[in-house]
């Protein structure tokens, strides 16, 4: 019975150290594919960075010769690069006086221009490649150059469009102002004539001293010392063209002594000569048909002092009429 047991649990213990060796056969297998793809991997990625080293070399050996080659035509590629980099610093500049709004941004792309340049004028030795950097650089700046060339070039044109409108409009406006200062001119003028026209006249003017008879009535003296009055009688002419209704007539007289004869001194009253003073007014009723009046000044006692008397008649601020006599 004992031996049957231990034949059992010898066998089972045997059973269990099998299963166990083929686990880890199998990891180990596992392993060794996986060891196996890496290597693969590895060789492969080596080969592909041998043949991207060489191609490099191939490369730098080609750009190297390329250099050597063109070695002979860089300095005068890199002076024609130059100029042009100072050609497009000239149109900065141009583009900077036409457009002052914009010198920020220009002055952005001259700034990377004169770097450029710097550049050339630091690196003797500099290399075809690196040329043609600065070249391809070089198309862009233009490129944005011309951007700014066409939107300014568009600004002065419209611009000019709006002075032209502006000095159109401007003509037009003083042909306007001229032809309305000339109808002000004609209206004027039109209107001074009918000014003129609608002017009343005094006309047969009479001037002259009176003397007072014993009967208290006067009459016409030419003696100084028995004038007591002074008389101007005259015609006040016909006009339509005036306004009827009631009407102011000054006389003025001025002794040969050159003093204005006044009842007061605050006689006066203004006309196109300016404010004058007046002997003595008459208030009238006009109605556009002419009138025979006399105007009379009264000495008042004063003695009349001899020589020659000027007499002018005033109405609505118009001369209309002058006379002189004498007393000797």
């Amino acid at each position: 019975m004992l031996k049957l047991f231990t034949i059992h649990v010898m066998t089972d213990l045997d059973t269990t150290e099998k299963k166990g060796n083929g686990v880890f056969l199998l990891i180990i297998l596992v392993l060794l594919i996986a060891l196996g793809a890496m290597a693969f991997l590895w060789s492969r990625k080596n080969a592909e960075l041998n043949d991207c080293t060489n191609q490099n070399a191939l490369l730098i050996s080609d750009m190297n010769g390329m250099n050597d080659m063109m070695s002979g035509y860089v300095g005068n590629m890199s002076n024609d690069l130059k100029k042009d980099f100072k050609n497009m610093l000239k149109t900065y500049d141009a583009l900077i006086a036409k457009d002052a709004s914009k010198a920020d941004s220009l002055n952005m792309q001259k700034a990377k221009i004169q770097g450029l340049i710097t550049q050339l004028n630091n690196n003797k030795r500099i290399t075809a490649s690196q040329l043609f950097r600065m070249r391809k650089e070089n198309e862009t700046l233009r490129g944005i150059m011309k951007s700014y060339v066409k939107q300014i070039d568009s600004l002065n044109t419209m611009n000019i469009k709006l002075t032209s409108d502006l000095d159109q409009t401007t003509t037009q406006l003083t042909a306007t102002k001229t032809e309305r200062d000339q109808f002000k001119q004609e209206a004027e003028e039109k209107g001074e004539k009918v000014k003129k026209g609608a002017r009343l006249q005094a006309y047969g003017i009479q001037s002259t001293g009176l003397r007072m008879k014993l009967n208290n009535t006067t009459e016409e003296t030419t003696k100084a010392r028995n004038t007591v009055q002074i008389k101007a009688s005259f015609t006040l002419s016909e006009n339509s063209l005036t306004d009827a209704g009631r009407k102011t007539v000054y006389l003025q007289i001025t002794s040969p002594d050159g003093r204005v004869l006044q009842t007061r001194s605050s006689n006066t009253v203004q006309t196109e000569l300016g404010n004058m003073a007046y002997s003595d007014k008459k208030e009238i009723d006009y109605n556009n048909q002419q009138i025979d009046m006399s105007i009379f000044y009264d000495l008042k006692g004063e003695d009349a002092v001899k020589g020659n008397y000027k007499v002018k008649i005033f109405c609505e601020g118009n001369l209309i009429g002058t006379d002189s006599f004498t007393l000797k």
